[in-house]
């Protein structure tokens, strides 16, 4: 083994022929830019299911607690619900919740000169966590909530700001229909303007004060549409739905995010699966460049392999003098292509570079998220595979024979 590895550390700095250099530098160049892609691809990946997830998230909770769910659509107006002691209590000292908030939501009409918009007003509780929503306002400040009655403000979406053409402390005429059939009408100014680049959300939704929509259905002060629970791991959101469900009384329901946007969440499996496919033809290239390289170098070396040979080697023996070449290349591709990734990944981060069509992806650039472990795989992983395969092109070694091998030109 000691005679093989010193073998093939003195061929790796041995000066070649034209064409077997040419081809180890295509082989090596081949590696490193695979594993720049997998590198790349997976902190990409990685960056836009985070950003999204936190978004969708942000503005909308990871666990709805609702009362009398129906077949309703999922941006249709609640029942109200009286705000319950026991089931609160139980809520709040859950230990994966981070927050609870009461919310309600209402159907209204926005019009300003001769726009009109229809809208589904989000009333917000003054104990809600203003940060959440903070990452999302473009212009202006989120409406103040009053001692006694409710606010007059409102934040809208850019989509809608923009289809009405309106702007930050705009006052205009809001609509909205009683549970009796009548129809009402408040004047409200825009407090700010918001955007999450989901088109779900900055499409249907506005901000406003919890306390209008209790006014504008008759409710009682107590009254809300549900609650919405933020947790510390997402991943555990299925979980504790069903977990939360078990344990509410009856008429009580708990609703995920992902039941509640299905698209959006199998949209982020559909670019999970995709960096698996790619990953896996990135890892064939790498493999395939490599073995053509290792039968190039037999090749090359066959005279070589008919002096080992008669001086004694066996075939093992010389398998394995080009199986460790074969992995210096292998690892100076691999660390090569490490490299590169990760340059291309703080680059990103740094300048952001690479941009986006915010309406089609949801993010106005390429966010990236780099995982030390999958940096560690990808190159460990790539490096074992690729000597897993080379196993066999060295089984050439046994067909040379040791005459015509010296005689070879």
């Amino acid at each position: 083994m000691n005679v093989a590895w010193f073998i093939s550390k003195r061929l790796a700095f041995v000066k070649r022929h034209a064409f077997s250099g040419f081809i180890i530098k295509l082989a090596t160049g081949a590696t490193a830019l695979s594993v720049a892609v997998m590198i790349v691809a997976l902190s990409f990946v990685n960056g836009f299911q985070q950003v999204i997830s936190e978004k969708v998230f942000s503005f909308w909770g990871h666990i709805r607690v609702l009362q009398d769910v129906d077949d309703r659509s999922n941006i249709a107006e609640e029942y109200p619900i009286a705000r319950n002691a026991e089931v609160e209590t139980y809520l709040n000292q859950l230990p994966e919740a981070i927050s609870v908030d009461r919310y309600a939501t209402k159907s209204a009409i926005l019009k300003f000169d001769t726009g009109i918009e229809s809208v589904l007003l989000k009333g917000l509780d003054s104990n809600y966590n203003e940060k959440r929503y903070h990452q999302f306002l473009q212009q202006g400040t989120f409406f103040t909530f009053q001692k006694n009655g409710y606010s007059n403000q409102m934040v809208l979406s850019s989509y809608t700001a923009n289809r009405l053409n309106v702007q930050v402390n705009d006052s205009l005429l809001v609509f909205f229909f009683r549970p009796n059939g009548s129809r009402t009408a408040r004047r409200m100014v825009i407090s700010g303007i918001y955007k999450t680049g989901i088109e779900e959300y900055d499409k249907n939704f506005a901000l406003c004060d919890i306390n209008l929509i209790r006014r504008l259905n008759n409710w009682n002060e107590d009254d809300i549409g549900g609650y919405e629970i933020f947790i510390r791991d997402y991943k555990q959101t299925e979980h504790i739905t069903q977990r939360i469900y078990e344990d509410l009384p009856q008429t009580w329901y708990s609703k995920s995010i992902h039941e509640i946007y299905p698209t959006i969440f199998d949209w982020l499996n559909l670019q999970g699966q995709l960096k698996n496919i790619l990953l896996v033809i990135m890892l064939v290239v790498a493999a395939v460049n490599l073995i053509t390289c290792l039968i190039i170098l037999v090749l090359d070396r066959t005279r070589m392999i008919g002096v080992l040979k008669a001086l004694g080697g066996n075939n093992q023996i010389i398998q394995k003098v080009f199986l460790y070449n074969t992995f210096w290349i292998a690892l100076t591709g691999v660390a090569i292509g490490t490299a590169l990734g990760l340059g291309i990944c703080w680059l990103q981060q740094a300048t952001g570079f690479i941009q986006l069509n915010e309406e089609a992806y949801f993010v106005d650039k390429a966010e990236v998220l780099i995982k030390g472990w999958q940096i560690l795989a990808v190159a460990a992983g790539t490096l074992a595979i690729c000597m897993l395969t080379l196993i066999i092109p060295t089984w050439l070694v046994r067909k040379i024979n040791v005459v015509k091998a010296i005689q070879f030109r």
